[in-house]
C-alpha cells in the first residue's frame, strides 16, 4: 500500500503542472482544500466525510461538452487505506476512493434521483458520490485514472449498484451535502464493512471521459476516466496522514 501511494503520490506532482485548456477554467478557491475530516458517528452508526475549501464548495460545476467523449468531471475526493473488499469490489490492487463528483453530459447514478424530478437519468450535475478503484496511469497529466476492467472477465466483482461501466466504479447513492465551503457525504458503517480505523486525505480535482469511436467506454491512448489536473491536496503529498476520529 505505501509504495502505491508513493507511485501515485510522484504521478501527481510530475504532472501537475501540464494542465489541459479546460482544467484552467476550473482552477478557483471552490476547489482549494483548506481542511478535510472524517468523523464517526456512533449515534447515526455512520461516519461523516468533509472536505473544507477556500471558495464555496460545490459551486462550480462543469460545462457541458454536450457529448461523451470529453465530458468534464470535477470531483472532491478522499483517498483511503480501506481495500475494495471493504465496500463490495474483489480482492484487486489501487487505492479505494470516494468522489464525490459532478459532470452534466452523463448519469450514472441509475438507482438514484438526486434532483428529486422523477427522472431518473438527468441528474449527472448534482453532486452525489461514487467508489473508485484509483491506479497510476501515466496516459494523463493528472497521473491517476479510475482503473478498468475487460468487461469479458467474469472473475471481475463490482458491488450490485454498480452503473454497469467497465470501471472498478459504484454508484452507492450516499447523501452529498454543499453547505458554505464544506461539501459533505454521510456513509453508513455497513455500507463500507464497519470499517471505524483507516487512514484518508482529501483532493480536488478535474478528470475527462474517454471513449471509443463507436460511442462506447475506453479510448485505448486515454483511459476511460483519467484525472487531468489536481488542484489541491490536503496533505500536500497523497500521504493519507489523517485518521478517523
Amino acid at each position: 500500500m505505501k509504495q502505491i501511494l508513493l507511485l501515485l503520490g510522484l504521478s501527481v506532482f510530475a504532472f501537475k503542472s501540464y494542465a489541459c485548456e479546460k482544467c484552467r477554467n476550473y482552477n478557483n478557491d471552490d476547489f482549494q482544500i483548506q481542511n478535510v475530516e472524517i468523523k464517526h458517528s456512533p449515534e447515526i452508526g455512520a461516519t461523516i466525510w468533509e472536505i473544507t475549501v477556500k471558495g464555496t464548495a460545490g459551486n462550480t460545476t462543469p460545462k457541458p461538452a454536450g457529448q461523451l467523449n470529453g465530458a468534464p468531471v470535477l470531483g472532491y475526493v478522499f483517498p483511503t487505506s480501506l481495500k475494495p473488499t471493504d465496500v463490495g469490489f474483489g480482492n484487486t490492487e489501487g487505492i479505494l476512493a470516494l468522489a464525490l463528483t459532478s459532470h452534466p453530459d452523463f448519469d450514472d447514478t441509475p438507482l438514484w434521483d438526486e434532483n428529486s424530478d422523477r427522472n431518473f437519468a438527468n441528474d449527472g450535475i448534482i453532486w452525489h458520490p461514487h467508489w473508485v478503484i484509483l491506479t497510476e496511469d501515466k496516459r494523463v497529466e493528472g497521473g491517476l485514472a479510475v482503473k478498468e476492467f475487460d468487461p469479458k472477465d467474469k472473475s471481475v466483482v463490482l458491488p450490485p449498484t454498480n452503473p454497469g461501466m467497465p470501471m472498478y466504479m459504484d454508484s452507492p447513492g450516499f447523501q452529498v451535502i454543499t453547505n458554505g465551503n464544506t461539501i459533505r457525504v454521510v456513509v453508513p458503517d455497513y455500507r463500507m464493512s464497519n470499517k471505524k480505523d483507516f487512514s484518508y486525505d482529501g483532493v480536488a480535482a478535474f478528470m475527462q471521459v474517454t471513449t471509443g469511436g463507436d460511442g462506447g467506454h475506453g479510448g485505448g491512448d486515454k483511459p476511460m476516466l483519467g484525472v487531468y489536473k489536481v488542484y489541491s491536496i490536503a496533505s500536500g503529498n497523497l500521504s493519507l496522514p489523517y485518521k478517523v476520529k
